[in-house]
């Protein structure tokens, strides 16, 4: 029973990994840009990003949909569990500059409080400055798991390019690509043309016809209309 609801669910699971890995890297490329202009990386949004056990994030909920399609889709022997562990890699590196970005946020002001307080003995002084060191250590520390995220990140757009083409014929992959176009173009940058060439390579109007479909078939009319209008523009 369980295989079989997968094997149903597959569609979707196709078209929820791609559209929560674009998400995904739009929110980090900005949280890491940030961090390139003020040295500084937000608590708050790894904790929300990542959330718990019990009231799990957007990045563990992509970790968790990874685990099921990648080990049930049989398209994916290949290139499937490359995705599988790039994104739990990235989850993980998440979860260490969460645990950094707390230290910085919470620790580094009250460290940095005790250097000026003149009331504080040279010994404790100097007890302070050496356990600064290993604060410094954890921000050099993000900066090396930023490095590491953005590589894997790279990678994983060239993944889903090997990837995705045995899922042309998904209509709600076709409808993601259609209706967030602007999201993946972001994402994806200059391997987009690729992405969709890849997918839709030997017939380009595929792409619109299934969008089209998935549309009218949730009662989108307008919106089917307006995909069975496009041409294929995104291939040149």
């Amino acid at each position: 029973m369980y295989k079989t609801w997968i094997k149903a669910k597959l569609p979707e699971f196709v078209r929820d990994i791609l559209r929560d890995f674009c998400q995904i890297s739009q929110e980090l490329c900005t949280q890491f840009k940030a961090h390139d202009q003020t040295g500084q990386i937000s608590f708050n949004f790894f904790k929300e990003l990542l959330g718990d056990e019990m009231n799990k994030g957007q990045l563990w909920h992509l970790k968790d949909t990874a685990h099921i399609l990648f080990r049930h889709d049989q398209d994916s022997d290949r290139i499937g569990p490359y995705l599988d562990w790039c994104i739990g890699y990235i989850f993980h590196e998440c979860m260490k500059l969460r645990e950094d970005a707390y230290q910085q946020e919470n620790y580094r002001p009250w460290f940095e409080a005790r250097h000026i307080n003149p009331s504080i003995s040279p010994e404790e002084q100097l007890i302070s400055q050496e356990l600064f060191t290993v604060l410094e250590q954890t921000r050099e520390s993000i900066s090396r798991e930023i490095s590491r995220v953005k590589f894997i990140l790279f990678h994983c757009r060239r993944l889903f390019i090997m990837y995705l083409p045995a899922h042309q014929e998904n209509p709600l992959l076709a409808r993601f690509l259609f209706a967030e176009k602007e999201l993946i173009q972001d994402v994806f940058k200059s391997l987009y043309p690729e992405l969709l060439s890849a997918i839709y390579a030997d017939n380009p109007g595929k792409l619109y016809e299934l969008a089209a479909l998935s549309l009218e078939r949730g009662g989108w009319i307008k919106e089917a209309k307006a995909a069975r209008s496009s041409l294929p523009l995104d291939f040149q």
